[in-house]
């Protein structure tokens, strides 16, 4: 497409990444399809266990030769502490009639997410070409294990002073979320809901504070959102739920329907922590709108406590139960082959950038 600093510093054509789409969307299929076209595959590794990771680092080396992306929550801080047993009977009861709907019996079980130092181990072990991290940060030493391994450093802000902390402690580059983002909030040094800034105010703001490349997430579906960020003065972008509905993408059949059938006015879109206990955008539901009036726990419990519900309403077909993560523009999503998307997206923000020339 055109030369940016993060084209020379990933090694790739089009300045363009594939968010990670953790816990089922994001495919090693996916991923390979958007490598082999010229931009940024990416593998979603938040809740793969560790040797489930790098299985599926492997499988995705076994389909590309070029560089790609694996991305891992860091919490920035401790997980909290379990759930009473008043508290998880209580949120237990109020999913038991989902569960029941769907053909699940007894209790789910409140367990707690992959140890994210095993998993950073494993990033490390299999030098993967490119790191980045959401939802906290890593220490210098981490950053400097992952370099000398060869590794491309990257963080998730969603403010500019939390930009200035992933530079501080090393990263090579930062992905700036906007409030118009699908799935989990990254933010992690203040309140998630006083840190839901557009894009138009927030990149800008954040280009003028640090020095790395800095790459757009949220919003960006088409070679319009992608011209708009890169006059904001993006050196790239990243797009997840425009890959949502592609034929690699692992997401299921009723998340795609749901996906394509967005349209009209309104955002169909809400900020809910009802699926895993943290602050998240996804496609409204009739889980979304009953949470609004439940007991909900905090992560990871209650991701845990919808996991098996989550699963169960997948295989059924039933997306009134799924956590359908997806942005604010995600009437603009389209059904193509992931290298079909990213040729669209390419000859499109040309045809952007030329009208504009016009202009001159």
């Amino acid at each position: 497409m055109w030369p940016t600093a993060l084209t020379d510093l990933c090694r790739i054509e089009h300045p363009i990444i594939l968010a990670p789409l953790a816990g089922g969307p994001g495919t090693p299929e996916l991923a390979a399809a958007v490598c082999e076209a010229g931009a940024l595959g990416s593998i979603g590794g938040g809740y793969l266990a560790p040797e489930a990771l790098r299985a599926q680092i492997r499988q995705l080396r076994a389909l590309t030769s070029r560089p790609f992306l694996v991305n891992l929550f860091a919490h920035a801080a401790p997980l909290p502490s379990p759930p009473s047993a008043e508290q998880g009977a209580s949120a237990k009861a109020f999913v038991a009639p989902f569960r029941h709907e769907v053909g699940l019996g007894g209790e789910p079980v409140l367990s707690t997410p992959p140890a994210f130092r095993d998993q950073l181990a494993v990033v490390v072990e299999e030098a993967v070409p490119i790191f980045s991290v959401t939802s906290g940060s890593v220490s210098r030493d981490d950053v400097q294990a992952l370099k000398r391994r060869g590794s491309v450093v990257m963080g998730t802000a969603t403010t500019p002073d939390e930009a200035c902390r992933l530079v501080a402690d090393g990263m090579q580059a930062v992905v700036v979320q906007s409030s118009e983002a699908g799935g989990h909030r990254a933010t992690f040094a203040s309140d998630p809901d006083k840190a839901l800034i557009g894009m138009m105010a927030l990149l800008p703001r954040v280009v003028d504070t640090v020095s790395v490349p800095v790459i757009a997430a949220g919003g960006i579906m088409d070679g319009r959102g992608i011209a708009a960020a890169l006059a904001l003065g993006a050196h790239g972008v990243q797009l997840g739920t425009a890959f949502l509905a592609c034929e690699e993408s692992g997401a299921t059949s009723a998340y795609k329907a749901s996906v394509l059938a967005a349209r009209g006015g309104g955002d169909p879109t809400v900020l809910t922590r009802a699926f895993s206990g943290r602050l998240a955008r996804a496609l409204t539901n009739r889980f979304t709108e009953a949470a609004t009036a439940g007991p909900i726990l905090p992560y990871p419990y209650q991701n845990a406590l919808t996991a098996e519900l989550r699963e169960a309403a997948g295989k059924a077909g039933n997306a009134g139960l799924l956590s359908m993560w997806a942005g604010q523009a995600v009437a603009l999503a389209r059904s193509r082959p992931a290298r079909d998307l990213v040729g669209e997206l390419v000859d499109e923000t040309r045809a952007v950038m030329a009208r504009l020339a016009r202009f001159h």
